[in-house]
């Protein structure tokens, strides 16, 4: 694979994720290297034109989007069945919906975006790295339909306005899976009482900042 702006590291980004894969407790396929740098290349080259992420130094969008991303695959809830559905809400360029996509091929995500450009990036990639497993829409939430298995967002600063919005498309025994910064505080979920909430940290290889997920299951 040819690359454009990665090609300076794509060999020691390689290393990096077969050398964290026990921290993560993933297994790394070649295939699933080449997907998720060739993803990374081509969100570092396409967005100039389509303003699809705001950190452009090859090494900081490599720890703070894909291993970052990374983090949570093998904490997703279900992770031990095949052909979950996923739904990725505010999915932007992808983040995380193309790299859990690129980890369980067994899975069907949903990446659903209003901005255009972003979803069309999407449906690049989608082509190029071979990803059969996601359907990607242009759409706002309010306007879809569908009812899935899991839920996720990396886009909502507030727990209440996820839930509020993911909340009709969820499965009777579905999860919703907010990733977070901080651990939300005592007000932040003030009004979630319907749901039964968990609160876990994750380990992002090479990154200081605090990172966690909620999983949210309606009681």
């Amino acid at each position: 694979m040819t690359y454009h702006k990665i090609s300076a590291h794509a060999d020691e980004f390689a290393r990096e994720l077969e050398r964290v894969s026990d921290k993560l407790n993933l297994t790394f396929s070649e295939v699933q290297i080449k997907q998720l740098l060739g993803y990374l290349d081509n969100l570092l080259l396409w967005t100039k034109a389509y303003n699809l992420t705001a950190i452009t130094a090859p090494k900081e969008a490599f720890i703070k989007h894909i291993l970052d991303c990374l983090a949570i695959v093998a904490d997703l809830p279900f992770a031990d069945k095949s052909g979950v559905s996923v739904l990725d809400i505010g999915t932007g360029a992808g983040l995380p919906s193309v790299i859990i996509a690129i980890m369980r091929p067994d899975w069907h995500v949903t990446a659903l975006d209003s901005n255009g450009k972003k979803v069309r990036f999407i449906r690049q990639m989608v082509g190029e790295l071979g990803l059969a497993n996601v359907n990607p829409v242009a759409s706002r939430i309010e306007d879809f339909d569908g009812a899935f298995d899991v839920i996720t967002s990396r886009a909502f600063a507030s727990l209440d306005d996820f839930v509020n919005l993911a909340k009709p498309y969820l499965k009777t025994d579905g999860v919703l899976y907010a990733m977070k910064g901080k651990a939300p505080t005592s007000d932040d979920v003030a009004n979630l009482t319907d749901w039964q909430i968990e609160v876990k940290s994750i380990f992002v290889p090479q990154m200081s900042d605090e990172r966690c997920v909620v999983y949210l299951i309606a009681k």
